[in-house]
Order: C-alpha cells, then sequence, then structure tokens
C-alpha cells in the first residue's frame, strides 16, 4: 500500500498518511529504520526530500519482503481489513499482502507485480482467476462472495430504485 500509495501523491503525504494510519511517531519510525529523527522530521515536513536509500529503508518497514505471504488483488474497502494479517499453516506463517485493483487491467498488473515480490499465491475474484493462473506459477485461488454480500447489494441497489 505505502509504496503504491508514494507514486500516487508526494512522499511527504504518503509519509504521513502511513503513519497517521499505524498510529506511529517519527522518532518510532526511526527506530525501526536506523535514520536519524531529525532526517525524518525534515521530510515528513517537506523540507528535504529524501534519498533513494532513505525511501528503501522506509519502505522495508511499512512493506516488509520477508517471510512468506499470499497476494491478495482487491478493492481498496477490503484491503484494509484485511491486508497485514497472518495466518499459520502447518507451522509456516504467511501474511496477507494487499494489492488494490480496480479495473482488469489493474488486476493483471497485480498479479505479475505480486508475482515479481514473492507471493506464494494469489487470491482474485473468480473472473480474473483463470486469466491470472495463465500468468503466473504459483497457485491462484477465487475469493467466493458470501450470499450476505449478495443481498446487501440487493439492498443496497432497491434503496435507490
Amino acid at each position: 500500500m505505502f509504496e503504491q500509495r508514494i507514486f500516487e501523491t508526494d512522499f511527504k503525504t504518503a509519509l504521513s498518511e502511513e503513519l497517521d494510519r499505524r498510529g506511529m511517531t517519527v522518532r518510532q519510525l526511526s527506530e525501526a529504520t536506523g535514520i536519524p529523527p531529525v532526517t525524518l522530521y525534515k521530510i515528513s515536513s517537506g523540507e528535504r526530500d529524501p534519498r533513494l536509500s532513505t525511501v528503501k529503508k522506509i519502505v522495508n518497514v511499512f512493506s516488509p519482503h520477508h517471510g512468506k505471504f499470499i497476494a491478495l488483488i482487491a478493492a481498496k474497502f477490503l484491503l484494509d481489513e484485511i491486508e497485514g494479517t497472518k495466518i499459520d499453516v502447518g507451522g509456516i506463517e504467511y501474511r496477507i499482502k494487499g494489492y488494490t485493483a480496480n479495473s482488469l487491467d489493474d488486476c493483471i498488473l497485480a498479479a505479475v507485480r505480486a508475482r515479481y515480490d514473492g507471493a506464494a499465491g494469489i487470491i482474485c475474484a473468480p473472473i480474473l482467476a483463470s486469466l491470472i493462473e495463465r500468468l503466473v506459477d504459483v497457485p491462484v485461488a477465487i475469493m467466493k462472495p458470501e450470499i450476505g454480500a449478495v443481498f446487501t447489494a440487493v439492498d443496497s441497489i432497491t434503496k435507490r430504485l
């Protein structure tokens, strides 16, 4: 999420949003990254642009690429609820890493990016699964909507009729 957000807005804004979302202070980020607090304060205030090495350290704290993960390609509202969840399977811990997608093109790019990032598997919408299986060499599973979600959508439609 953070690494995508830095391309959608300026770094200062993305950093501020991510710190707020995590309830993290600049001092805590400094401890986690090894970057001096003064440097981070200057970056977060917009006084200084970060070096690439600084950006990498911050991204590694917010989106670590160690350990095994399963990619979930979905809309942002779903990812906000589940991203970062850890699941133990046979003594191996996997985390859920979200890839935001709002179009077919986004989904395809997200699948390729997830595989490049080292995803152990990919979860996506049923309509995409067969296409994504042809693009990547990891297991692909579909996310089947529950009946409750269908009734919630029906309710939403009927309110607008």
